[in-house]
């Protein structure tokens, strides 16, 4: 099995990609970029069996009523709520506030945060995917998933503050993983795993892959569904790393 991790950008310039490849005995990474533009990423989702990608699927419904109503000059219904706490409505999906129960950590906000330019690049990107390998299912139930790197290391007991801006912290994470799960062989690609925190989602992106793949998430509850395939869902990790070569 080879699972594909993408830790995407607004442009290919900060977009990384990472595989790897599973067997009984190791998981060895075969590919590690940064630098990735779509083709490349397509190209790689064709020859996985399970894609994992960095980046919300799509925006709040409550958002999109939002701004569909504001376009069309219907006023602004604030008889749920109103103030911050209206806007916090409009600002998550169903899936952040799962997220937020499971890991206290809140995802950014794909209507509100610096993440909008990316989840923008992202749709275009679920498209040229589902033309190559068949319609994306943005709920999970496909082979193509939305995952979070940082929540499933904060599941797995591996998180550190600032590892996105701190090379000796990933550095020192590495080694964390590497204990944890002394499978995985990252051959050539340490020192790129430590020089870029997108590389080195993009690989948590190719492990939480892999509980996707095995079936070992956490699903999207049945009342759920419908909204979940529009507005996208976080996959997380429903085992711990050291279980994921025994599937």
């Amino acid at each position: 099995m080879i699972t594909t991790g993408v830790d995407l950008a607004a442009e290919a310039r900060g977009t990384a990609v990472v595989s790897i490849d599973w067997s009984s005995s190791a998981a060895v990474i075969v590919d590690a970029t940064v630098g990735v533009d779509d083709e490349r990423i397509v190209a790689a989702s064709v020859r996985a069996e399970a894609v994992g990608i960095d980046c919300a699927f799509g925006w709040p419904d409550d958002f999109v009523e939002f701004v569909t109503g504001h376009a069309a000059g219907r006023p602004v219904d604030l008889t749920r709520d109103s103030g911050l706490d209206w806007r916090r409505r409009l600002s998550y999906r169903e899936t952040d506030r799962f997220v937020r129960e499971h890991t206290r950590r809140w995802p950014l906000s794909a209507a509100t945060d610096r993440l909008g330019l990316t989840a923008m690049h992202c749709a275009a990107l679920l498209d040229a995917i589902g033309a190559a390998v068949g319609p994306v299912d943005r709920g999970g139930g496909g082979p193509v998933a939305e995952v979070y790197p940082a929540a499933a290391l904060r599941m797995w007991g591996l998180s550190r503050p600032r590892y996105k801006v701190d090379a000796a912290v990933r550095d020192g994470m590495l080694d964390s993983i590497r204990h944890a799960a002394p499978w995985l062989d990252i051959g050539s690609h340490r020192a790129l795993l430590v020089a870029s925190d997108d590389v080195f989602d993009a690989m948590i992106a190719a492990l939480i892959s892999r509980a996707h793949a095995m079936g070992e998430w956490m699903r999207v509850p049945p009342e759920q569904q419908d909204r979940a395939r529009r507005e996208g869902w976080i996959v997380l990790p429903a085992v711990g790393i050291e279980q994921l070569l025994a599937g």
